[in-house]
């Protein structure tokens, strides 16, 4: 585990932690696995509520080259990304080839049922349900009625951060699933509805600057991957290097 700027990294490579939970799905102990990315590091620098749940989660990944970069000045490299598309959609296909169940909350209605449809036809045999993230407080206990019905072992939340943080916390003991995962956006590029960057731009580590790019109104976001440098390079409890 390594630190930066106080958030708890994982510093297993992708494989590791790949074995790890797909091991874990046919546990009995539930996880909550958070992937961290520059933005959500800032994020909980100036909210309490946010870096308590990273200190909380099971397992904190690295969701972001930023991440990835900063880890040298704070004890321990990290190897390279374990970014929340490429592990939810592995993890999907380990829950496929098991015959175990996985639950897509979050998105729109009919996004969702797009992104549950496109999985069902990319894994054969695979059990998956879902259903959409535009729910009030007051029905969240009949949404986790849902979930645990299903019986999935993986859930993958996209309900935003730190809802979906919050979410996976608050009902970790009673869905039943094994492995929780906040997605973020996930669901919509399962839909087809959002494209990751191609695979080059991904080799390249260039893959935000693909979605700013190809989402200009993304850039007010983008502006915490230098806030987040300068915070590193002037945390006066980073190493040098």
């Amino acid at each position: 585990m390594v630190k930066i700027l106080g958030v708890p990294f994982s510093t297993l490579t992708f494989e590791e932690t790949l074995r790890r939970l797909t091991d874990a799905l046919r546990g009995d102990s539930p996880l909550h696995i958070i992937t961290a990315n520059p933005e959500i590091i800032m994020m909980a620098q100036k909210d309490p509520r946010i870096m308590e749940l990273l200190l909380e989660a099971d397992l904190v990944t690295p969701d972001g080259i930023g991440a990835v970069w900063a880890s040298q000045y704070y004890g321990e490299k990290l190897e390279d990304r374990v970014t929340g598309i490429e592990l939810s959609t592995a993890l999907i296909e380990a829950a496929a080839e098991r015959g175990l169940g996985v639950f897509l909350l979050g998105t729109k209605p009919e996004t969702n049922r797009k992104a549950v449809e496109h999985l069902q036809a990319r894994y054969p045999g695979l059990r998956i349900g879902g259903r959409d993230g535009y729910f009030k407080a007051h029905e969240e206990a009949d949404v986790v009625a849902q979930v645990k019905d299903f019986g999935p072992a993986l859930l993958l939340v996209g309900l935003g951060m730190p809802r979906q943080e919050l979410f996976i916390k608050k009902h970790k003991e009673e869905t039943g699933a094994q492995v929780m995962i906040g997605i973020g956006g996930c669901i919509d590029i399962w839909a087809g509805e959002v494209k990751r960057a191609p695979k080059l731009w991904q080799d390249l580590r260039l893959e935000w600057a693909y979605r700013l790019l190809s989402q200009p109104s993304r850039w007010k976001r983008q502006l915490v991957l230098p806030q987040f440098v300068l915070t590193v390079l002037t945390d006066k409890n980073r190493k040098k290097v």
